[in-house]
């Protein structure tokens, strides 16, 4: 009895000293749903961030080509331009040339219509120049002469009336090459106010587009786990920082063109310009090939045309690289870079930029061509 007490005793302290271990409650359905809700809107949250995230670089790249594209435009009409007044000013020579032909026509007719020949006075009655008087100076002579006369006249007048069609026809296209000449400036004025626009919208609304892109990236940024931002931080390092770009001793006109574009990185965007403090994208790319001797226009339209088109597996150091879409304008295409080997370009991207090295996979890459 005593014993069976004291065995009841210990086992009430041993249960006092040491209870037993209280099991985790199992989450009720309400926590569950909580959880799943929170999955669904941090989902929500990044597809949503991360759609007006691409929108926001959709339209930044749409800006900048759309800069591109009219800085483009007025490049081609100042090469236009150019050779407008080239036109002209030869027009001008030529119109010189044939006024002074004509000139020298008529005084050859002035001279004919003054000049008395073996005695005749060209002023005198004609009755006077058929009266025979019995010698050398006699009818028979005179008729001779008149003859002679009457064909060197003739042939004096005919040089005359083709030197004043010359004349008509050169001062015709003078006119028309002034015209012509006019009307490119006229385009030229109007392409380069097209251009100041578009790089000044573009300039607007570029910085309000990556204000909003930080905070997007901040948002799209938190929906994602460390692992994935650094995988994110790590390629974008990557892309960002080439490293091994082959630089050769210029063995090559190609060599030497992307050697000295290289020797640009860092320099302004600067459009319509072509150095040597800065430069917009066809301006670089003649300057880069102007050090090979090979002189290009300030255009992409004609840089285009300039040698061979390459297809892009047989591409090497200092092909051009055409971006934009190709038509029967040459005016569509946007944006030239120079390639430097491994997928790289060297290039001036748009205002507000500078000349940088980028990879030349861009989705309107359209072709290359190698100058000549």
């Amino acid at each position: 009895m005593h014993i069976r007490a004291g065995l009841l005793v210990a086992a009430c302290l041993v249960v006092a000293v040491c209870p037993p271990a209280a099991a985790d409650p199992a989450p009720s359905s309400r926590d569950v749903a909580k959880a799943r809700a929170t999955v669904r809107d941090r989902t929500k949250e990044l597809s949503q961030a991360s759609a007006k995230l691409a929108v926001a670089q959709a339209r930044l790249e749409d800006l900048a080509a759309t800069a591109e594209q009219q800085v483009e435009a007025y490049n081609g009409e100042l090469v236009k331009l150019a050779a407008a007044g080239k036109t002209y000013e030869q027009a001008k020579a030529r119109l010189v040339n044939a006024d002074a032909a004509l000139d020298q026509a008529r005084q050859a007719v002035a001279a004919i219509a003054a000049q008395s020949y073996g005695g005749i006075d060209m002023t005198r009655p004609i009755m006077t120049l058929v009266s025979d008087e019995g010698s050398s100076d006699g009818f028979l002579h005179r008729a001779s002469v008149l003859e002679e006369l009457g064909e060197e006249r003739a042939r004096v007048l005919e040089r005359m009336r083709d030197a004043q069609v010359v004349s008509s026809i050169m001062r015709r296209q003078t006119q028309d090459a002034y015209n012509a000449q006019q009307a490119a400036s006229e385009r030229a004025r109007k392409a380069k106010l097209a251009a100041q626009q578009a790089v000044e919208t573009q300039t607007t609304q570029t910085t309000q587009l990556v204000a909003s892109k930080k905070t997007l990236q901040k948002k799209v940024d938190a929906a994602k786990g460390q692992a994935q931002r650094l995988a994110m931080r790590r390629a974008a390092a990557l892309q960002s920082i080439p490293t091994g770009v082959p630089l050769s001793a210029g063995s090559t006109m190609g060599d030497v063109a992307a050697n000295w574009a290289l020797g640009q990185l860092g320099k302004p965007y600067v459009w319509a310009a072509a150095g040597p403090s800065g430069y917009d994208c066809s301006g670089l790319t003649m300057r880069a090939w102007e050090q090979a001797g090979v002189q290009l226009d300030h255009w992409t339209g004609t840089q285009w045309t300039s040698g061979p088109h390459v297809p892009l597996d047989q591409l090497r150091r200092g092909d051009l690289l055409f971006y934009g879409q190709i038509t029967s304008d040459p005016g569509t295409i946007h944006h030239v870079g120079i390639y430097v080997g491994r997928g790289l370009m060297v290039n001036a991207p748009q205002t507000g930029d500078v000349v940088q090295t980028a990879s030349m996979w861009r989705r309107d890459l359209v072709g290359a061509t190698r100058p000549s």
